[in-house]
């Protein structure tokens, strides 16, 4: 049962391509963000679409893999784990904030040439 704690699967298109910053220690990090479509029909019968964003932080090689691969665009599915936070910005504000960090990357569609 341990395996499926705070484990989260996402398939999306990423709304810009990965923005990967290398670190003082050699790591690399990817930050992108990922749209998800949603269709339904409301109450009424109505077709109805909603698009809900999500943050990803990838590390490492998963970071690597996401700079070569990823475009804007790109279909991709993303397995990892929700991560919250809390930071203070320059003027003393409280900001909180929920990742999902990612240990796996499959591209759903190839990439632009």
């Amino acid at each position: 049962m341990n395996a499926l704690k705070n484990r989260v699967q996402l398939i999306g298109n990423l709304g810009q391509a990965p923005v990967v910053k290398l670190l003082d220690n050699g790591k690399k990090v990817a930050r992108m963000s990922i749209a998800i479509n949603e269709s339904y029909k409301n109450g009424k019968g109505e077709n109805m679409n909603d698009t809900y964003w999500h943050t990803i932080v990838a590390w490492g090689k998963t970071a690597e893999m996401a700079e070569k691969f990823l475009v804007k665009g790109s279909e991709v599915a993303i397995e990892g784990k929700l991560v919250s936070r809390v930071y203070t910005t320059n003027d003393g504000q409280k900001r909180y904030i929920t990742e999902v960090v990612a240990n796996e990357l499959l591209l759903l569609t190839r990439k632009a040439s």
